[in-house]
């Protein structure tokens, strides 16, 4: 398998800095972004002011607006799209795609509870073993400034050692695992135990809040990934627990801070105006509502974002709420 020529699909932060990441191992990477005046910019002035505006890009970096002529004779795939706009962009694909897929995409989609693997086979129809998805502690701003970064490609083990090799840079680290389910879940579900910790911030509870908040975080994503047929210990690992305390504390986290601006009096309106960009556990928290009514499971913390986001609940009542629940024995 000859991988020369890689295509990412989608022109903001994460596209952009996954491009600018693995072009240091192709002679050509393709980014593909709906704005033409962002991809104008990446061709002229190697930049992307609006996403990650303080990164010079490489040459290497092509811009292109027509994701047909993108993905043509493309050996690697990558869609770095928001969630909910996954099955939109690989559906106005017209060619056939027989090369690995890559979803660097973090959610489940609302309506139909399907994981971003699972709309790449149904909209692209390829095998099992091409498909593959990236997550794990990633801020897309570090990855592209060069800065360490290890992530877990989860999918078919052979293929996957041939991507491993292929993609491995002296600063982006991939480990990788058969597990894909427990993959995306990990990357999906910590955008929302993020939001709940950053609203405790918002609201001034203190480093003992925030860490049990983490803890039983772990907990929710374990059991969702059970429910969809994954391996509990892949939360444990760089998709599940790295990925979670990285969103949950970072800085740079759209979800901790859309959580932070709720704690401190926002809206959910003026909080996502604040943050400026696509908040993936507002979406995220939406599907797991559906999750626990279709699996019978209990997520309390999933549950108080919920309504906080969507059913005006304040996140102070949501903190009485969750302290005065049923005590209970810990497990996982």
């Amino acid at each position: 398998m000859s991988f020369k020529k890689l295509t990412v699909l989608g022109a903001g932060s994460w596209g952009t800095a996954l491009s600018q990441a693995f072009s240091k191992n192709f002679s050509q990477v393709i980014i593909w972004g709906r704005s033409k005046r962002i991809i104008n910019e990446i061709n002229s002035l190697k930049k992307n002011s609006k996403y990650l505006p303080e990164i010079r890009l490489s040459e290497n970096i092509v811009g292109c607006t027509q994701i047909n002529e993108a993905v043509k004779e493309c050996d690697i795939l990558i869609v770095a799209v928001p969630t909910q706009s996954v099955r939109e962009v690989l559906s106005s694909i017209n060619s056939e795609i027989s090369v690995p897929v890559i979803s660097a995409s973090k959610g489940i989609e609302i309506n139909s509870l399907k994981l971003i693997s699972d709309i790449i086979k149904e909209v692209l129809n390829i095998q099992d073993d091409l498909i593959f998805a990236l997550s794990g502690p990633s801020f897309a701003k570090e990855v592209a400034l060069g800065l360490p970064t290890a992530v877990t490609l989860a999918g078919n083990i052979k293929i996957g050692e041939k991507l491993q090799e292929k993609l491995n840079t002296e600063t982006f680290r991939l480990y990788i695992t058969d597990d894909i389910i427990g993959a995306e879940i990990g990357g999906a579900v910590k955008n929302v135990i993020a939001i709940a910790t950053g609203a405790s911030d918002g609201l001034g509870l203190g480093n003992n809040a925030r860490a049990s908040l983490i803890t039983r975080g772990l907990f929710e994503m374990t059991k969702v990934a059970k429910a969809f047929g994954g391996k509990p210990e892949t939360l444990y690992g760089l998709a599940g627990l790295g990925d979670l305390v990285l969103t949950a504390t970072g800085e740079l986290s759209r979800n901790r801070r859309f959580g932070i601006l709720l704690g401190k009096g926002y809206s959910v309106e003026e909080a996502l105006k604040e943050v400026g960009q696509v908040v993936e556990g507002v979406k995220t928290v939406e599907a797991l509502k559906k999750i626990q009514e279709k699996f019978s499971i209990e997520l309390p913390i999933s549950e108080v974002v919920y309504q906080v986001v969507y059913e005006g609940l304040s996140p102070r009542e949501a903190v009485r709420i969750l302290m005065s629940r049923q005590p209970k024995k810990e497990g996982f």
